[in-house]
């Protein structure tokens, strides 16, 4: 497919609503160069830019990218200084333009545990495109699925405890209240570059019944061709859900 003509495949009634995005491969990138890790986030970035508009473009509801696990605090302390530097300075200088697009940016995870200077970086570009209706840009930050659910069940005890709820109220949509994503849909397309095959902890109980899309690619060379892709196989699948209906988002 040549790069301008790619949206044609597209059906524009069966687009995913929701696409979750594991950002991976960035180290190996960069090492398969002879390059600093730290270089291969930087081209992440670039690659970040690219997709958030093509999303934004295709009209696509919420966009998720994992973008650091409770897990990565394991890495070595250098990279993780520069990955909170380098998500510090992107917000900043990305903002303007991210506002101009319309895009609402939502970050979930224990936000309480990342630097100071990150969570007040967060906190004001959540509020300054807080009233925008384009798309939502859902940036998974020292998030863990594990973790999330424990959190909400957590949630749910606190309300039964205090009268809120009855154990015969709790139900799957109660549960899914009390998650960081309360309020988004599920995802209906999880794409994973660099070639592993696994969710790594993200969106555990929003995953249910999402679709997965993998390549080889690794992060920082995804461009909107490889989204492209991803979208034209995922409208070809037959969602049933369960059933045994027909079509897709059936």
């Amino acid at each position: 497919m040549k790069r301008g003509d790619i949206n044609q495949y597209l059906d524009i009634h069966k687009m995913p609503s929701h696409i979750a995005i594991i950002m991976d491969g960035n180290g190996r990138w960069a090492q398969e160069r002879g390059l600093p890790r730290v270089s291969g986030h930087k081209a992440g970035v670039n690659a970040l830019k690219e997709i958030i508009i093509a999303c934004s473009d295709l009209n696509i509801k919420v966009l998720s990218l994992y973008a650091f696990s409770t897990e990565n605090w394991k890495r070595p302390k250098e990279e993780v200084n520069a990955l909170m530097n380098l998500l510090v300075s992107s917000l900043k200088k990305e903002i303007d333009k991210l506002n101009e697009n319309n895009i609402k940016i939502r970050v979930i995870g224990e936000k309480e545990g990342l630097p100071e200077k990150v969570q007040k970086e967060v906190i004001k570009a959540e509020e300054r495109t807080k009233n925008n209706t384009g798309l939502i840009l859902n940036i998974a930050l020292n998030y863990g699925g594990r973790k999330e659910i424990i959190h909400s069940v957590k949630e749910v005890c606190k309300k039964v405890i205090n009268n809120e709820l009855t154990l015969d109220d709790i139900d799957e949509n109660i549960f899914s209240q009390m998650l960081y994503t309360n309020g988004l849909p599920d995802p209906d397309l999880i794409i994973r570059p660099s070639g592993e095959l696994r969710l790594s902890n993200f969106l555990l109980w929003q995953s249910a019944y999402s679709e997965f899309w993998f390549t080889p690619v690794y992060w920082p060379d995804f461009k909107k061709e490889h989204l492209i892709q991803a979208i034209i196989d995922y409208q070809k699948r037959n969602r049933r859900f369960g059933s045994i209906q027909t079509g897709v988002g059936e």
